[in-house]
């Protein structure tokens, strides 16, 4: 921020437009003397040592020192029968600015960033005249020294300002307040209160929660509360709560993607398993004598959104899916055969690529029971191992795909993010990195 927003005021301190100054002054025993100053050209504005410190209560200060600042513009004088006029070279020293940026947050949950406060201070300017009456030019000069100095500092405040609108507002304002993550859900990432500054950091609390796109509804559980814990090491960190990734769960819920439906065309070639009454008649007897070498359909559903669960040794969940399965008819419909219910403990590995959340999971033990039967009953753990090559052959790997396109951070535009740390907290997942900003 301090590297690249000095660029930005460098480059609009030195587009300042100074108004032309005209005048008179007396000089004892010798009159009137006007005077006119105009073309004023600034050469160059430069900023050599400066610095952004937090104001708690505030938000930020932008303190520069030892500024100096080069014109040139011609100058015209009158007095009495002396006619002179000329060019001549303006150097400005020692200029002190310091601006306070006031952190706020609009009713759309963006930030906004303005000024609140601005000092400009400069302790030297030297002019150089040309022409032939040095002892006027001179007393010229003393007249005009404190205009030039009055001039100067309310500019550089109003260019301060100008650049603060124009350039930074703007640029806060790419924080996406939603975020479109595919055809079903969002995420909104607008603001729940205006930015903290403290001694140590700037804090920022966003909402963090998905939704459906189809129908936006409250979500039935409230947010936890969230305190990151005081590290440094990197330059900006992410606090990721389980409100965050269940509220995920029940947009995509809602939205009716938990849903899976699993026929032979699904299947991966290399997998040595088809999906018809055949094979399942050697767990369930009665199927080949109901419906002889058919071919099945198999509806996997989860009657509740599935939530997740983090702790210090990372994340978890324990869902619960209905699997109906279904013999297809010569005429294409669907006859009911059995309704399992699964419960499986799964694990969840999360990373951060180009600035996306992603993940994948992994299937522990599958427990069956059954929940209602339409070809009479039957040994369900006899069903384990079918079950095993559906959920890890074809059902995680399609969860597993969606997972790894990820989940956009709230990033305003041109950051990346390096040097990531992943960590595990209770009920929440801490993500540290550290900044890049790549100009357009």
């Amino acid at each position: 921020a301090h590297q690249h927003g000095i660029t930005v005021l460098e480059k609009e301190l030195a587009q300042l437009k100074l108004p032309d100054i005209s005048g008179d002054f007396r000089i004892w025993h010798v009159g009137k003397v006007q005077y006119e100053i105009s073309r004023l050209s600034l050469r160059s504005f430069h900023l050599p040592y400066s610095r952004i410190s937090l104001v708690p209560g505030v938000g930020l200060q932008v303190s520069i020192s030892n500024a100096f600042a080069e014109l040139d513009g011609s100058w015209r004088v009158k007095m009495h029968f002396i006619r002179d006029h000329g060019s001549f070279d303006l150097r400005v020293e020692n200029i002190y600015i310091k601006t306070h940026l006031k952190l706020g947050s609009d009713t759309s949950g963006k930030p906004t960033i303005d000024t609140s406060a601005c000092s400009t201070r400069i302790s030297s300017i030297r002019v150089h005249f040309s022409g032939k009456f040095g002892w006027l030019y001179n007393l010229f000069h003393k007249a005009i020294e404190s205009r030039f100095r009055k001039i100067l500092e309310s500019k550089v405040c109003e260019s301060v300002a100008r650049s603060v609108r124009s350039e930074l507002q703007p640029y806060a304002q790419t924080l996406p307040v939603t975020a479109k993550i595919d055809a079903m859900a969002g995420i909104d990432y607008s603001l729940v209160a205006p930015p903290t500054a403290t001694a140590q950091s700037l804090d920022v609390d966003l909402k963090g929660e998905f939704f459906s796109l189809a129908h936006r509804s409250d979500v039935p559980f409230p947010p936890l509360p969230l305190a990151l814990p005081p590290d440094h090491d990197r330059m900006v960190y992410f606090g990721a709560s389980s409100y965050f990734f269940n509220t995920a769960s029940f947009a995509y819920h809602a939205a009716g993607a938990l849903v899976f439906e699993i026929t032979n065309s699904v299947i991966p070639k290399g997998v040595e398993f088809h999906l018809n009454t055949s094979t399942f008649s050697a767990f369930v007897p009665q199927l080949e004598k109901m419906y002889p070498s058919m071919e099945m359909k198999v509806r996997l559903s989860a009657p509740s959104a599935p939530f997740l669960y983090i702790g210090p040794d990372g994340l978890s969940l324990k869902p619960v899916v209905d699997i109906q399965t279904y013999v297809i008819l010569p005429n294409s419909s669907l006859a009911p055969l059995f309704l399992l219910s699964l419960v499986s403990n799964v694990s969840a590995v999360i990373d951060v690529k180009s600035g996306h959340i992603v993940g994948s999971l992994k299937v522990g033990r599958l427990k069956l029971s059954l929940k209602h039967s339409d070809v009479g009953t039957f040994q369900v753990r006899m069903l384990q191992s079918i079950m095993n090559v559906l959920a890890s052959s074809i059902l995680l790997p399609r969860l597993n795909e969606r997972l790894a396109q990820g989940f956009p951070l709230p990033l305003p535009d041109r950051i990346q993010l390096s040097n990531i740390l992943v960590r595990f907290h209770q009920n929440f997942l801490l993500l540290g990195a550290d900044v890049q900003y790549q100009p357009q």
